[in-house]
């Protein structure tokens, strides 16, 4: 058994998202996503399919040309190979779920190329 927390030991990075992997399992990752208001993650796409809850605040997330409003509770589902972006409305926490053959390293990649 392994135990995680979306809240504890939580910290912002006024520069770019902040990224925890919170969880590594024999079948997923569990990442958590500390975004300030205003942050951007850029378009990116992942090779796997992933799952998005916005734990706590909102974002505005773009996929396939339209922009969708996401607010605590909310959560989406993509395919791999879907391009995609994350615009924080307000200071938020999302929850990112991994398959196991992805890399946490792509998710750092990609908010260390957003500042």
């Amino acid at each position: 058994m392994e135990k995680a927390s979306l809240t504890a030991n939580l910290e912002y990075d006024i520069s770019r998202p902040a990224i925890q992997v919170l969880l590594d399992t024999e079948t997923g990752k569990e990442i958590r996503i500390a975004l300030k208001g205003g942050q951007v993650m850029k378009r990116h796409r992942t090779p796997f399919p992933i799952v998005v809850e916005i734990f706590e605040g909102s974002i505005n997330f773009g996929v396939n040309g339209e922009v969708l409003f996401l607010d605590k509770g909310a959560l989406v589902a993509l395919e791999g190979n879907v391009p995609h972006d994350l615009t924080a409305v307000k200071d938020s926490i999302v929850r990112l779920s991994l398959n196991k053959a992805d890399s946490a390293k792509r998710v750092e990649a990609v908010a260390k190329d957003s500042q």
